[in-house]
């Protein structure tokens, strides 16, 4: 099955060609204007799939308030059209960061549709280099769908642990890898280079789940889901972790 795997990925790469032709000369950059089209009709039916889990989720949010009832601070990374807001506690003062600046236009009527938050800003940034945030600054950091594509798991979950403050948590809801032994597993990793491309650097084949793990955080809880998805995406973690 190893053998099988690694033969039709070889094939599904080199019909790939074309398309890494096009970043190695720099032209791959045109796709990521018009990628926010494409992530905002997706986040859309995302969203209604997912809407319970994420109110699951997002529900335990309030707990990290600051001590005295002071405003709470989230930043999140990746927030993209901004389908998250809906799930925010009313009165939150909210950091957005992304490093496409092309979601901007998609964010803007996110916030307008979400008068209950105050939006503090809006950074081009990756996940792994926020260094304009200070540190121990923001009570939650948010994080759904993003860990799929960062270019580097363990520094931006540094990242996160320098700007929570002591008791503040990131929340998360990614995709992950399947179980090896199932078809789904081998299919991830055949298609996985055209994926790439098509997700604006998004991959199927990550055990994000390891890297949470190895961060360092106080309290980690997360489960494995399988969610109502395509069978391509359908492996999900969720929970959230403790500074």
């Amino acid at each position: 099955m190893a053998f099988l795997m690694k033969c039709c990925t070889l094939i599904v790469n080199v019909l790939c060609l074309p398309l890494h032709l096009i970043e190695a000369v720099g032209l791959y950059k045109i796709y990521k204007r018009f990628f926010p089209i494409c992530l905002y009709r997706c986040s859309i039916s995302y969203n209604k799939k997912m809407h319970d889990k994420k109110k699951e989720l997002f529900q335990s949010i309030s707990d990290f308030n600051k001590p005295g009832g002071q405003q709470l601070t989230i930043l999140e990374i990746g927030c993209g059209t901004g389908t998250n807001f809906q799930f925010y506690p009313p009165g939150s003062k909210v950091i957005c960061t992304d490093p496409n600046p092309h979601f901007q236009k998609y964010l803007e009527k996110g916030m307008a549709e979400n008068e209950q938050l105050t939006y503090e800003q809006f950074l081009v940034s990756s996940g792994e280099d926020m260094g304009s945030v200070e540190g121990g600054s923001v009570d939650v950091v948010v994080c759904t769908l993003v860990l799929c594509s960062v270019n580097n798991i363990p520094q931006t979950l540094r990242e996160v642990h320098r700007m929570l403050r002591p008791g503040g948590a990131l929340f998360f809801m990614e995709h992950v890898v399947a179980d090896p032994s199932t078809w789904t597993y081998f299919i991830q990793h055949v298609l996985q280079p055209a994926w790439y491309y098509f997700g604006d650097g998004c991959e199927l084949i990550r055990d994000t789940w390891k890297h949470l793990e190895a961060a360092g955080f106080s309290e980690l809880n997360l489960r494995h889901i399988q969610a109502p998805l395509v069978f391509l995406v359908k492996p999900h973690i969720v929970g959230y972790a403790v500074k």
